[in-house]
């Protein structure tokens, strides 16, 4: 398995937001999670991609149990062997297309002419080759999207996790990116966790999970 989740549980405060999730994915698969607003998609997605702890429970990646793993060697961890897209591309305005997608690499200390090759390599792929020396204010929103994932996949992270990536997306724009995973997929042989309410999306998953009121 490339992700388990044994019993995870999370509460805010005195909302239980996951109640006793476990879950298994398999390496190379692509898995949409779906389900109402407030079923606890995003906070389990954003426990299995260590960006939160749970309560209770363990996460397993890679066969790392990173439950275990204090704050420094759980960002090395993440920032190695996962990629994360997010609904809002979160790029950082006064840098370049090129820069942005830099950054992870950088942050792994890999060098300034590495990481610019590998970036200008996932730009090319994307088809945002011609758009490197852009800032987002000058890209369109499947641009900056787009540039989103190249950051996302600079250091060829085992897994890339997803939330509603499509969301701000027009229809042809959206269509584009779901496509997208597929084609890096079979390129890079990446696992994919998506959270999405695009039903186009998820129908074209290997498998939906479906959650409500905190549980698979």
């Amino acid at each position: 398995m490339m992700i388990s989740g044994k019993n995870i549980t999370k509460s805010y405060n005195d909302l239980q937001i996951l109640k006793g999730v476990s879950i298994d994915i398999a390496e190379r698969e692509i898995v949409s999670i779906v389900g109402s607003s407030g079923a606890g998609k995003t906070t389990l997605l954003t426990i299995l991609g260590t960006l939160d702890r749970p309560d209770s429970g363990d996460v397993i990646i890679k066969g790392e149990n990173v439950s275990g793993l204090n704050d420094k060697k759980l960002a090395a961890f993440r920032n190695q062997h996962i990629g994360f897209v997010f609904q809002f591309h979160h790029l950082l305005p006064e840098f370049t297309a090129l820069e942005n997608v830099c950054i992870p690499a950088f942050i792994a200390k890999t060098n300034k002419r590495d990481s610019e090759h590998r970036a200008m390599e996932l730009l090319d792929l994307l088809g945002l080759k011609s758009r490197a020396g852009h800032k987002p204010n000058e890209l369109s929103g499947g641009e900056q999207q787009r540039v989103a994932v190249a950051r996302a996949l600079i250091n060829k992270p085992s897994v890339v996790f997803a939330d509603e990536p499509s969301g701000n997306l027009d229809t042809k724009n959206a269509a584009e990116l779901h496509q997208l995973f597929f084609k890096l997929r079979e390129q890079f042989h990446q696992t994919f966790v998506i959270v999405t309410h695009n039903t186009d999306l998820a129908n074209m998953a290997d498998r939906t999970i479906t959650m409500k009121d905190g549980q698979i």
